[in-house]
């Protein structure tokens, strides 16, 4: 039996836009089936699962977090999210916070 869905109130912001658009949930579903078939999605998934499993049987407590493939290690799932967005950072070139006091 599939999981109940959320009441339309609790949804993030993404969630109600592809709830609310089924062509673009559609494209997504293409894309995303695209991404995890290439050959190195496969190979970080393996890798992630032979990593969880050998910390489990050497009894480590790994629960609420994520395998890291570009450090080696289990991480905070929520530290291991959005790793190469550096651009949204204060200070970066592409950042849209970025103060424009130079275009005076």
């Amino acid at each position: 039996m599939p999981p109940k869905k959320k009441p339309y109130s609790k949804l993030s912001k993404t969630a109600k836009y592809y709830r609310d658009n089924p062509t673009a949930r559609k494209k997504k579903a293409k894309t995303d089936t695209e991404i995890n078939s290439r050959s190195e999605q496969k190979r970080k998934r393996r890798e992630s699962g032979r990593a969880r499993t050998e910390a489990k049987s050497k009894g480590k407590n790994i629960q609420g977090k994520d395998y890291d493939h570009k450090q080696g290690r289990f991480i905070s799932s929520s530290a291991n999210r959005g790793q190469a967005e550096k651009s949204r950072l204060k200070g970066s070139k592409r950042s849209s916070r970025k103060s424009n006091s130079k275009r005076k």
